[in-house]
């Protein structure tokens, strides 16, 4: 069956709803056979650029109308699409990968369920899970916490808020701030596990592991562009089970208690202040 024949085959209507549709994050081939049929059968699709939706919907032979919704949409716009999923086949897109991970489409379905809309997903591509199994980092836990932020004091504070974590960190950032982020990651946890995925699923796919600072030298002379999965693996401590006291008795050795402390925080990322205290009472064993 030919583009032709499938657009003059009628589509029956779906059951009125708010229906969120994962997209590919690059490869066209990603695109699941129930998200091409809510698609087709949909009475509007609510999208973050009609530009980037209107090529997949061309790929898959879909005429619905679109209408934007973004971070920008205004309440009025929300409302008006949750009174029209009461009645019709709303559904939601990203401009990749699944809607509501780090997208503001969170307050679409809260409202929707609020005003008893029947709400379903259609699961797919998703780059933080795509990039967290290309990692070869601990997965049995991890955190996802978005975009960090573009000022460093920020993007400081909010690595420091989540060092004691012992888990794999998962973050999304854009190629221009990403040497800057693992500069700074080099400073604060220079011997923590770093993945960077970008291009995923698409034809020059990488994903490339090591130390922040050597990662920081690759990509100050290969600058990457488009939109980035960085991964820190867990603490030290965290994957080898490495003894703290053990670290600790090994640093003091060549350093003050106050030098291993930080030393252990570093490689641990386990508070440095209870690093010292315990070094304290090591010395004086």
């Amino acid at each position: 069956m030919d583009t032709q024949d499938i657009e003059s085959v009628p589509f029956e209507p779906l059951e009125p709803g708010l229906y969120i549709v994962a997209t590919p994050i690059g490869n066209l081939g990603d695109v699941t056979m129930r998200a091409v049929d809510v698609l087709r059968r949909a009475n509007v699709i609510a999208c973050e650029d009609t530009r980037v939706t209107g090529k997949l919907l061309k790929a898959v032979s879909a005429t619905t109308r679109m209408q934007r919704y973004d971070d920008h949409a205004s309440a009025d716009v929300r409302t008006r699409l949750i009174e029209r999923a009461a009645s019709e086949a709303v559904a939601l897109v990203s401009d990749a990968g699944t809607p509501l991970i780090s997208d503001p489409g969170y307050r679409l379905v809260r409202e929707a369920r609020a005003a008893g809309v029947m709400v379903t997903t259609l699961p797919g591509a998703c780059a933080a899970v795509a990039g967290l199994t290309l990692s070869g980092l601990p997965n049995d836990r991890f955190l996802f916490a978005g975009f960090l932020p573009v000022k460093d004091k920020a993007r400081r504070d909010t690595l420091d808020e989540l060092s004691a974590i012992e888990t794999t960190l998962v973050f999304y950032e854009t190629g221009p701030r990403l040497e800057r982020t693992l500069r700074m990651l080099a400073e604060i946890w220079p011997q923590r596990e770093i993945a960077v995925a970008r291009e995923l699923t698409k034809l020059h796919e990488e994903c490339r592991t090591g130390f922040a600072g050597d990662l920081a030298e690759h990509y100050a002379a290969h600058p990457p562009k488009g939109e980035i999965v960085l991964l820190i693996g867990p603490p030290v401590a965290a994957t080898t089970n490495a003894d703290p006291d053990e670290l600790l008795r090994d640093a003091l050795q060549e350093a003050s208690p106050s030098k291993a402390a930080g030393k252990v925080a570093k490689l641990t990322g386990l508070d440095r202040q209870t690093l010292y205290a315990r070094a304290v009472e090591i010395k004086g064993e």
